[in-house]
């Protein structure tokens, strides 16, 4: 068991989707990530990030579980007012492979002032991605 550092530990996102099984093969096919857990049902599933999980919920589970109306990501509607960031080795094949898979490219690759370079893409459900390349 890992222990935490403080009283409070960052330990999952989870993204509310239309089809888990979906987006787990976007995440799969455009960035070689591998699904950590699925739930039976398929209306839940972790991907396998390191320490913090980023996990799929079927919307249906998701008006369950959390009881209270919520937007739901659409690649129609402008995107919510969070980013998923993923660190890349090469910027501009990870862009490529995730175009391949879906994605739709929202800024092209630039160089930050502080030395990294990043892209801005939607995967299939419309939720706003970062590329980062380097430190």
């Amino acid at each position: 068991m890992t222990r935490r550092q403080g009283p409070v530990a960052f330990r999952y996102a989870t993204i509310y989707v239309a089809d888990v099984g979906a987006t787990l093969a976007f995440f799969e096919q455009a960035f070689e990530l591998r699904a950590h857990f699925v739930h039976d049902s398929g209306r839940y599933a972790e991907l396998d990030t390191g320490a913090t999980k980023l996990a799929f919920a079927a919307h249906a589970l998701a008006r369950e579980v959390v009881g209270a109306p919520y937007a739901e990501t659409k690649p129609e509607r402008p995107p919510p007012g969070f980013e998923i960031g993923l660190s890349v080795d090469d910027l501009d094949a990870a862009l490529a492979r995730a175009q391949r898979a879906g994605a739709a490219v929202v800024k092209p690759p630039t160089r930050m002032p502080w030395g990294q370079t990043i892209a801005y893409l939607r995967d299939p459900d419309g939720v706003l991605l970062v590329l980062v390349e380097g430190a």
